[in-house]
């Protein structure tokens, strides 16, 4: 997989590095001296990342504006990384919508700490968002139980894209039935309209689909896909688990994801395994994340709460974690589900990690250190 960065720099040493440096993840490098003309690159093109030096903030804040508008249907927004010559601006400048910072004078290893992170978000939404073309007919069942004749013409494990016969109201639930080539049997599934144009060009977006047809879904997919050679991004590097609770984790790493990004976990000690999945509230760069676990279901939350005990009865087995990332930025189910948790008051560490956000760094980490336990593996 080739990516493209837009790096936008007028300070030459600091450029030599980064190239050099993204080089190494397989990211091809345009670089622009003005703001004004990765403006324009970024309305024209689409960017994997934006690399942005905030040597002149006003001129950084356009470019970071810009990089967030879309470009074409169902894209999803670069990642961007923030150039500063202070490391104070750090909160802040995440706080406007920046993924990642550097300190200026760029060192290679911590580039490649924060492109580690970052490419390996890049390769998980490529591969969730791969698209195959196809062309077949498309039964298209409305709300009122009509039925509408259209062709598919593009088919991913999210949704597809459709030429209807004519325009779909935007946000309209309908059902589709189809087939794909070497199927045994017809797809049928729920949609949701995410854009109509006015030649009837439809983006859809799958809803519940049962686990049959994702499953026939995304085995043709990959057997399709240009993309069908990558392999899944090996975990960031790993992890140090410093603190656990039944609804969230701090764990050290150079490489961190971004707040509100989703990841899978899996912890180890002493023979237990215990996966689970995380939505990161706190980003410290070069230094660790906070990570809220969702209570999707009692199940996950016993399970965590299990380790945590088996933990306690061995001090001597060392606890491991493992990070993947799942998604740039959560769901709003994902963040649905972490609101309306029951035992928030409960938990010290959880309700740390919800205000630690709009803590400094030293601050937040001086509370977590005072109210480690045993149990907390402090």
């Amino acid at each position: 997989m080739i990516l493209q960065a837009l790096l936008v720099s007028k300070d030459d040493l600091s450029a030599e590095t980064l190239i050099q440096v993204l080089a190494e993840f397989g990211v091809a490098v345009d670089r622009s001296n003005t703001a004004e003309v990765a403006v324009a690159q970024l309305a024209d093109a689409r960017f994997d990342q934006v690399i942005v030096d905030y040597d002149d903030p006003e001129a950084a804040a356009l470019v970071l504006e810009a990089s967030r508008r879309p470009v074409g249907r169902d894209r999803n927004p670069p990642i961007t990384v923030a150039l500063l010559h202070d490391p104070l601006q750090t909160r802040s400048i995440l706080g406007a919508g920046a993924h990642f910072t550097l300190t200026k004078p760029i060192v290679a290893e911590q580039a490649q700490n924060v492109f580690r992170a970052a490419t390996a978000l890049l390769m998980c939404e490529r591969q969730q968002s791969a698209r195959v073309a196809i062309q077949a007919a498309v039964a298209i069942r409305l709300p009122n139980g009509n039925t509408m004749e259209g062709i598919l013409l593009d088919l991913g494990d999210e949704g597809m894209e459709i030429l209807a016969v004519k325009p779909l109201p935007s946000g309209a639930v309908v059902h589709v039935s189809f087939a794909i080539p070497d199927a045994v049997a017809g797809i049928e599934a729920d949609a949701s309209v995410a854009w109509s144009s006015a030649n009837g060009q439809t983006g859809l977006r799958f809803r519940d689909m049962d686990a049959g047809t994702k499953r026939k879904v995304s085995e043709w997919l990959l057997s399709r896909s240009r993309d069908a050679s990558l392999q899944q991004p090996d975990p960031v590097t790993p992890c140090k688990l410093t603190d656990l609770s039944p609804g969230g984790c701090y764990a050290q790493t150079e490489s961190p994801f971004p707040r509100h990004s989703t990841v899978d976990l899996c912890l180890r000690a002493a023979g237990m395994e215990v996966h689970t999945e995380g939505l990161v509230q706190v980003m410290h760069p070069g230094r660790g994340m906070g990570i809220e676990f969702p209570a999707r279901t009692e199940e996950q939350r016993k399970s965590v709460s299990e380790f945590i005990n088996f933990l306690a009865c061995r001090p001597d087995a060392i606890p491991q974690l493992e990070s993947s990332p799942r998604s740039l930025l959560a769901s709003g189910v994902d963040l649905c589900e972490m609101s309306n948790a029951d035992t928030d008051a409960d938990d010290p560490l959880l309700v740390l990690l919800r205000k630690g956000n709009a803590l400094e760094e030293e601050v937040f980490l001086a509370e977590l250190h005072s109210q480690r336990t045993v149990a907390t593996l402090g």
